[in-house]
């Protein structure tokens, strides 16, 4: 991941094409189409193309199979513009501030997925760090169905300094992990400004990043399954957390 970029040049799928279309956050230079037999749902991301000033291409749908890289692009893809990262501090700064980070989060299905469920819960914005992380991929864009047209995503040298920027703007970080000391469904501070820090597949936080949080925070398990992977862990947490906010 570059500096200045997060990726996202190729975009894949009807929804995540429709959203880089109608959110016009960035330019889209060139959407291709697939030439199958019930073509009226592409013919309305044509048209929507063609508004944007995109070029639009029809071609078999073997060819574009061929250029796709995700196993089931629906038919579509875009070449757009990248996605560029926001600042942390801007993000933090906001009182209405609800950010997630992910602390070595290397799955880009993994990654689109928690930003699909951040967005749709109200996140105001997202912390990657450059290293140790799943770039936005085609895979991580069509997993996140749109969301990354939407969310505002920081790219940060590591989580560990970022949650102690967090820090001095006062805004409380919670962690998620399995063995915290404290039920997330007891967290009275989610109404607050905060950052939600999930952890890598697997392994969960960095004991750095354990050691920044202000809260760290368990999902109550009721069955016999003992744990959660991250990007369902990051939909409960996320929506418990807009629960609470919103009342």
């Amino acid at each position: 991941m570059t500096k200045g970029e997060l990726g996202g040049r190729q975009v894949e799928g009807r929804r995540a094409v429709r959203e880089l279309l109608t959110a016009g956050r960035r330019r889209v230079r060139h959407v291709v189409l697939a030439t199958i037999t019930d073509a009226r749902p592409l013919e309305e991301l044509a048209a929507l193309a063609d508004a944007s000033g995109a070029t639009v291409e029809w071609i078999p749908p073997e060819e574009l199979a061929s250029r796709a890289r995700t196993e089931a692009p629906q038919g579509v893809l875009a070449e757009a513009e990248p996605l560029v990262p926001d600042d942390l501090d801007e993000l933090l700064d906001d009182p209405s501030a609800f950010l997630v980070a992910l602390d070595g989060v290397t799955d880009p299905q993994n990654l689109g997925a928690v930003l699909r469920s951040a967005e749709a819960a109200g996140a105001t914005g997202a912390i990657v760090p450059r290293r140790r992380s799943a770039p936005i991929t085609p895979a991580a864009v069509k997993a996140a169905a749109g969301a990354v047209e939407h969310l505002r995503i920081a790219v940060v040298s590591g989580i560990p300094s970022a949650l102690e920027r967090a820090r001095r703007s006062h805004v409380w970080t919670v962690g998620l992990d399995g063995r915290g000391p404290v039920d997330l469904f007891d967290l009275t501070l989610a109404d607050q400004p905060l950052v939600l820090v999930l952890g890598a597949e697997g392994g969960g936080l960095g004991r750095l990043a354990r050691d920044r949080c202000d809260v760290v925070a368990r999902i109550p398990m009721l069955g016999r399954t003992t744990s959660l992977n991250v990007s369902a862990a990051a939909a409960v947490a996320c929506f418990e957390i807009a629960r609470r906010r919103v009342a």
